[in-house]
């Protein structure tokens, strides 16, 4: 042969068979055929081992001999019989490949010639003959020999109509992809057509196909012909359809590329006529960009990213879509205030008489925020507390936040969680969705222009849990946790911000909703309720003053004295903060400022008369104590969400057996009159109950306001006294109530909410409260003034609540017990 292209046989392909520089192909002619079924496949065969290809009965390839013993395999049988067995590997990877490594089926081929190439490789052509199949393997070395036996080929459906027809559109197909395919010359079509055996094409085209291994294998090992075409069909189908998509997919993009070039001119002329206009033309702009740059305090990363993303923007046709979505993401990394802070003002004198003048009471507060800018003022530099204030509404946390930042000199953001669903209101949207922004942390940074605030996260304790949406509680657990917020991640923004000087003040109305793990990251401090003084001073300094401002009057046109004040707290709200308060007083003010806007007389000193003329009666009395001259009546402490509130307990018996509970109880609280009532049978005698009462009378508990869930343990001692009281019908000590939690062995639990309890007691006119041993704590921490006409017993056992809680003295009018011999 003058000139010849071998192959490396990972590369294999009909493109490669039929390339322009390759010789003609030999096609093999049905004498060609006959001849071949005629020669006997010995006994014995050397194998030859291939990678990457599999050769079938018919077809010429040549294969490139790397190995010593391939090498050696084909010299030796070149200066033999020229006949070999070659099997393809199972795993290309294997260098030195074993009988386990290699397929069984293979085909007998013979060496048409070898050629010694310069780098010392042996290049092979081969032609198959006859499929066969090792049976045993007799020698590895110097290469491997194996015993064989031919495999016979299937032909019983090469006449049937079925099989030509699968023929035919075995050509017709190879004809559509010689045509698809760009790299395949149009010649090859000739070389299709011009093949007169039937098994021969088959072979050809399967050899020719770009498949793996493993499915020419297949291919190989089909026995029946008319199967093999079949599948071959199959196989060049899928082909064509790839060949088709990959065509259509190009020419796509030829044209999207034709219309982005044609768009690029079209703004370039745009761009010069817009200049000629002396409009602002867009390079004007990211000049304008580059400057504002330059003054940024921001690091080499952030730098960066900004120059990578100006030199995308600059790249970008304006017209496009993703233009805008980067002009904004660019003008965020430029308006965001990277490292610029406030000063902050270390004058602690002057910051507490600001905190003093907007706030009365809340201490624990303002001592914790004094001592913040004590140590910033001594250290100079530290990471911000994240405070947690929870307490019942109207108690001034949310108002606290702005006092804080004018106090050391800080602005102030506030962003309402109450209700927000998703996480992205947090962390923000990737900026590949269109409409994408930034989370609301780093948006209200933008805005207030420093990044170190007071951030108020208001009603923290209704954020929303897992949704579809994300969880928006665990993307604040980075944000609220010191050692994480100096690297917060916003999505869109996708470069760490630093949040450590941000100081966070987190506002909640009960922890019960919030999450253990972003409790754990907050200092919490309790801002509790006011007593019925502190209000009337809130509402003198502040809430007053503050209503005849903004109806536009003076003090002149309205006073209201202390007592009317005390009058409207105690007969008109019931709550622990003042926000009910200060309604009644814009109450109070509006009816001033009607009377002057009518120019009709009126008091400006306004009395008791003229409060109950404006608001009308008192509805809420029902705070007061009742009096103890019914049997089982007790009155018990309880904790809600707006503070603390006194309830009533009340039991009656009748003739029957069991034990009824109303009154919109929980579970909890159902379960401690089961207690109190197992309680009281286990231990009749020592509180005076004749066991016959219990036997023969049923009991029925129930606690007023059937409106109002009501639970928790904190009535329990409350309950058995209520129940002592019935059985024995004596009388319950005057203005006395209770609180704490039972067990079955008589045992006084303590409970919670106890500032606010005993503020609920003072307004409802108790003298004495019996708590827990273990609440005594809880008590001393509270400020004397709260305590001021308040007796406190504690108690360890339920004998111990019985023995102070009830008289010896009967009530008026007793049950008399029809227990047969016995009459009480």
């Amino acid at each position: 042969m003058s000139r010849s292209k071998f192959l490396k046989f990972d590369n294999l392909s009909l493109h490669s068979m039929m390339d322009e520089d390759a010789e003609l192909i030999p096609l093999m002619t049905p004498e060609d055929e006959e001849e071949i079924n005629k020669e006997d496949v010995p006994d014995t065969l050397p194998i030859l081992p291939l990678r990457n290809t599999v050769l079938f009965p018919g077809v010429v390839i040549p294969i490139t001999a790397g190995r010593d013993k391939s090498i050696e395999l084909i010299k030796q049988a070149n200066k033999g019989n020229k006949i070999i067995g070659v099997v393809a590997q199972i795993n290309e990877d294997v260098e030195n490949p074993t009988e386990n490594d290699i397929y069984k089926t293979g085909t007998v081929a013979s060496i048409l010639k070898v050629l010694k190439m310069p780098d010392g490789n042996t290049t092979v052509i081969i032609q198959g003959k006859k499929r066969f199949k090792i049976e045993n393997m007799i020698q590895d070395e110097p290469f491997m020999q194996a015993t064989t036996t031919e495999i016979i080929e299937d032909r019983s459906d090469e006449g049937e109509e079925e099989f030509e027809a699968i023929i035919e559109s075995v050509k017709e197909l190879a004809t559509r992809i010689i045509k698809e395919n760009p790299n395949l010359p149009s010649e090859a079509t000739f070389a299709i057509k011009n093949i007169e055996s039937k098994p021969f094409l088959i072979n050809f085209v399967s050899a020719n196909m770009n498949l793996p291994v493993e499915e020419k294998q297949e291919l190989l090992e089909i026995n029946n012909l008319k199967e093999r075409a079949l599948v071959t069909l199959q196989k060049m189908d899928a082909e064509l359809q790839r060949l088709q998509l990959k065509n259509d997919i190009q020419s796509k993009t030829r044209v999207d590329m034709d219309q982005q070039q044609r768009e690029y001119y079209l703004h370039q002329q745009l761009k010069t006529i817009q200049e000629e206009l002396g409009g602002v033309s867009y390079d004007e702009e990211l000049d304008e960009m580059r400057v504002k740059a330059k003054s940024k305090k921001w690091n080499k990363e952030v730098k960066d990213t900004f120059d990578k993303e100006l030199g995308r923007l600059q790249r970008m046709n304006p017209q496009m879509a993703e233009y805008s979505v980067q002009r904004n993401y660019l003008d965020l990394l430029l308006e965001l205030p990277w490292n610029e802070y406030t000063t902050d003002v270390f004058d602690l004198k002057k910051a507490q008489k600001i905190l003093d003048r907007d706030h009365f009471g809340l201490d624990k507060v303002k001592e914790r925020i004094i001592e913040h800018l004590a140590v910033l003022k001594l250290k100079g530099d530290m990471k911000s507390p994240i405070l947690c204030l929870y307490g019942p509404p109207g108690v001034g946390k949310t108002s606290l936040g702005k006092s804080i930042a004018e106090a050391i000199g800080r602005k102030y953001v506030r962003m309402s969680l109450g209700g927000l669903r998703d996480e992205a209101e947090i962390r923000g949207h990737r900026k590949t969705y269109i409409g994408a922004m930034p989370g609301r942390i780093i948006k209200d940074l933008k805005k207030v222009e420093t990044s170190n605030p007071v951030y108020v996260l208001d009603e923290i304790d209704k954020l929303a849990s897992s949704s579809h949406n994300g969880d928006p509680s665990s993307a604040m657990l980075e944000v609220l946790d010191p050692e994480q917020n100096a690297t917060f991640y916003d999505n869109y923004l996708e470069l760490d911000y630093d949040l450590s000087k941000v100081l966070f003040i987190a506002t909640a109305n009960s922890l019960s909703t919030i999450p253990w793990a972003l409790r754990d990251r907050m200092e919490i401090i309790n801002v509790s309720g006011y007593t019925v003084e502190e209000k009337i001073e809130i509402a003198k300094r502040h809430l007053l003053p503050k209503q005849i401002k903004d109806h536009g009057l003076t003090k002149d046109h309205i006073q209201i004295d202390k007592k009317g004040i005390e009058k409207i707290v105690v007969a008109y709200t019931r709550e622990s903060g003042v926000r009910g308060l200060e309604k009644q007083l814009a109450k109070m003010v509006r009816f001033a400022a009607k009377s002057i806007a009518l120019e009709e007389e009126y008091e400006t000193e306004i009395t008791l008369e003229i409060i109950e003329k404006v608001l009308g009666p008192s509805h809420l009395e029902r705070d007061k104590y009742e009096n103890n001259e019914v049997a089982g009546v007790v009155t018990g402490l309880a904790w809600t969400s707006v503070g603390g509130d006194i309830l009533f307990i009340e039991s009656i018996i009748s003739k029957g057996k069991g034990l009824t509970i109303t009154g919109n109880l929980g579970k909890v609280m159902k379960e401690s009159a089961t207690i109190a009532m197992e309680y009281i049978k286990a231990h009749a005698a020592s509180f005076g109950v004749d066991q016959k009462i219990l036997d023969k009378y049923k009991v029925h508990i129930h606690v007023p306001e059937g409106a109002t869930p009501k639970d928790g343990p904190s009535a329990g001692i409350t309950m058995l006294t209520s129940l002592v009281s019935v059985f024995t019908q004596r009388k319950v000590k005057s203005k006395l109530a209770m609180t704490g939690e039972i067990t079955l062995r008589g045992k006084v639990l303590p409970v919670g909410g106890i500032k606010e309890k005993i503020l609920a007691a003072k307004r409802a006119n108790i003298k004495e409260l019996i708590l827990s041993i273990d609440n005594k704590q809880d008590v001393e921490e509270i400020k004397a003034s709260y305590l001021k006409g308040l007796k406190f017993t504690y108690v360890k056992d339920m004998k111990e609540v019985i023995e102070l809680a009830l008289t010896k003295q009967k009530v008026k009018d007793p049950i008399q017990f029809e227990l047969g011999d016995t009459k009480k």
